[in-house]
């Protein structure tokens, strides 16, 4: 595995020199820039030992390995002393947390361990490429076969359920494995209707985390953020085998879902900063909860967006809007703190239009209240690119305009704070 391939590698470098190069015998070697890792470790990839001759080409073959293993963006090396110092110099690579989709007969700490064991530098996080991914793959694959399992390792990037950070997902293709039921720790998930009602959307469905983690994300989050169980937390999936207990390997998984509900949240308040183009006082108006309530964190969500879409509607279509929660759970409320970042004013600037015929174009053109240098309406173009979507007489009266698909783009222009609409529509 991981540890072999490096001894094997570097033995390769070294017998792989000329005679002719020249060698020198290290007395130092070093590895600096890495915060993922520490200088023993890198060193122990290296496979260098000082007291050994080393040539140039043994050294630079050594830096190309580190590369390739995906962990480090760049791998530089330096010596001194009549090449007697080695100092190698790295940059970590961006790194994700592993993922295990369909792994039933081990749990996460097992499966950890094995490739730990494989793999001494793996800590959890993999690269987003590179030979160390092989190398975790080889070692799910050994623990499968030494359990007797069949099947083959693949891994992908993925964005995790649920949020934009992204996972490396290794799972098994292989084994037929049904999810037979999904049950919850919690009463609010368990007497639910809904969840009740929808059930069929992962039972009977070939087993897999992720499959699971977007039901959470889809189905079962929303219950809880709209009773204003703001602070839900979900633990990762727990499945079990059911069925004959005879079958050396069940194919049937019961999932368990731990759920830790928190409070129910009321709100305190919600209170304002950075706005300087929007009053405080129209801001609050488009907070439907009230002081008091419970709060329905779905519905936040759909205030957070409506303040949004007003500063776009003046024009600030980057502006950002920023909730932080504070919570106190000593009478279970909750206060937002919203920073408001306006950003610039951007005012219209070109209108491109392709695929239309010339009567629909100026038909569009004459429906666009947008003109040039006008304030752009971001709230108005988002709802006249929704009616776009399909041909309508609203827009194009009796003209025989037919479209499939529309594309478009809305981009800086040129001057500053313009914005630029580029519309496609295609056949």
């Amino acid at each position: 595995m991981f540890a072999l391939l490096t001894g094997a590698l570097i033995a390769a470098c070294l017998s792989a020199a000329p005679p002719a190069r020249a060698q020198a015998v290290l007395r130092e070697i070093h590895a600096t820039g890495s915060r993922n890792y520490t200088e023993e470790q890198i060193l122990a990839l290296t496979g260098l030992k000082t007291g050994a001759p080393v040539t140039r080409e043994n050294v630079q073959a050594v830096a190309n390995y580190l590369s390739q293993l995906g962990i480090f963006s760049r791998v530089n090396w330096t010596t001194r002393d009549g090449d007697a110092t080695l100092t190698f110099q790295v940059e970590d690579a961006p790194v994700v947390p592993v993922w295990f989709d369909n792994f039933p007969w081990f749990s996460e700490k097992e499966l950890m361990e094995s490739i730990r064991l494989a793999v001494p530098l793996f800590n959890g996080l993999a690269p987003q490429d590179g030979s160390l991914l092989q190398d975790i793959a080889e070692s799910l694959t050994l623990l499968l076969q030494t359990n007797r399992i069949s099947g083959t390792i693949e891994h992908t990037l993925l964005a995790k359920p649920g949020s934009d950070d992204q996972i490396m997902q290794f799972r098994v293709i292989g084994p037929t494995l049904t999810i037979a039921s999904l049950s919850y720790t919690d009463a609010l998930a368990r007497n639910s209707a809904k969840l009740e009602d929808r059930k069929l959307d992962i039972v009977g469905k070939p087993f897999s985390r992720f499959a699971v983690e977007m039901f959470v994300s889809e189905q079962v989050r929303p219950i809880y953020l709209q009773t204003g169980h703001l602070n839900v937390k979900f633990s990762p999936p727990e499945p079990r085998f059911t069925g004959d207990p005879n079958q050396p390997l069940p194919s049937q998984v019961a999932v368990t879902l731990p759920i830790d509900a928190g409070p129910a949240y009321k709100l305190k308040e919600v209170t304002w900063s950075g706005n300087t183009v929007v009053n405080s006082a129209p801001l609050a108006t488009l907070v439907t909860t009230k002081p008091g309530d419970v709060v329905d964190g779905m519905a936040m969500t759909a205030v957070w967006q409506r303040v949004e879409r007003e500063y776009a509607r003046r024009g600030y279509v980057e502006a950002k809007i920023d909730p932080r929660p504070e919570y106190s759970d000593a009478d279970s409320t909750v206060s937002f703190r919203v920073n408001v970042n306006e950003g610039a004013q951007f005012r219209m600037g070109k209108l491109v239009i392709t695929g239309l015929s010339l009567d629909a174009e100026r038909s569009l053109r004459v429906n666009w209240k947008l003109v040039p240098n006008e304030v752009f309406d971001g709230a108005w173009v988002e709802d006249m690119l929704i009616k776009l979507e399909k041909p309508t007489s609203e827009i194009f009266g009796r003209l025989p305009v037919r479209y499939s698909e529309v594309g478009h783009l809305i981009v800086p222009g040129d001057p500053p704070n313009t914005m630029d609409v580029m519309i496609d529509f295609q056949r």
